[in-house]
Order: C-alpha cells, then sequence, then structure tokens
C-alpha cells in the first residue's frame, strides 16, 4: 500500500501555535462551503468559518478541533490557518460551553438590534460547534 502524501500544516491562534506537523489531509468549513485539503492542491486563501477542524495525521489518524473565525492559506506545500479560537476536544469546557450557548440564546430573545442579535447569533453557533466537538470527540 502506497504511503499519502504529505504536506506541512500550521495552526496559529493569537496566543499560541496550536498545530504544527505533516498532515495527509485537513478538513474545515469556509464562508461557502466545507473543504478538504491534500498535498499538492491548488494555491490559495480563503475565509474560515467557525466549525470542526479535522485533520489526518501522518499516521491516518483524524483529530477534531473546533476553530472559530479565521484565514486559511494553501501555498506550496505548506497551509497555514491563522484563527481567533482554536481547541481540542479535551481542552473545551463544557459546562462553560453550555452556560454560553444559553447567555446567547437570552441574548437573542432579548436583543433590539440587529447588531446585538447578529453578534448573540455567532455567540450561540460557536456555543453549539464546541459542545460537539466536546461530544464528538475524536470519534
Amino acid at each position: 500500500m502506497a504511503m499519502a502524501a504529505l504536506f506541512k500544516f500550521e495552526v496559529y491562534t493569537p496566543y499560541r501555535r496550536f498545530f504544527s506537523g505533516q498532515a495527509q489531509a485537513v478538513t474545515l468549513t469556509l464562508t461557502d462551503g466545507d473543504i478538504t485539503i491534500l498535498a499538492n492542491h491548488a494555491f490559495c486563501a480563503a475565509p474560515v468559518v467557525p466549525g470542526f477542524l479535522r485533520i489526518k495525521d501522518e499516521g491516518g489518524t483524524w483529530k477534531n478541533a473546533f476553530v472559530s473565525e479565521g484565514i486559511i492559506e494553501v501555498k506550496g506545500h505548506n497551509t497555514i490557518l491563522l484563527t481567533d479560537t482554536a481547541e481540542w476536544p479535551e481542552e473545551i469546557d463544557r459546562d462553560r460551553a453550555l452556560e454560553a450557548h444559553a447567555a446567547a440564546l437570552d441574548a437573542i430573545n432579548s436583543s433590539m438590534f440587529k447588531f446585538e442579535s447578529a453578534a448573540a447569533e455567532a455567540a450561540l453557533t460557536r456555543a453549539r460547534l464546541r459542545i460537539k466537538v466536546k461530544d464528538e470527540g475524536n470519534a
């Protein structure tokens, strides 16, 4: 069986280098849908929306994480994701995510202005995704 082609993948937040290593594949959500990046992918730069980040490591194991807004750049044999937040399932505090979910619902129900409800909707989406990543882990 042939070894899958690898490429360098890095994920940075403002606070840390979240991931740096070789990957067989990376799947995440852009503004217009999901994308899977493999070795020798066409050059591109695109905005990322909150969702699952799935990394297939050099051993063929898929690892899941939560990522928030950001931008991904695919250039040659290097792919870099810059994101506001990235968390492995074991780093997510489920109780805190449930509290954020409840607070976002309250904000949506009590908001009088469109910008308030848009911010609350975004917070609700992030909370729901964190809970889902925590519950599904790396299954």
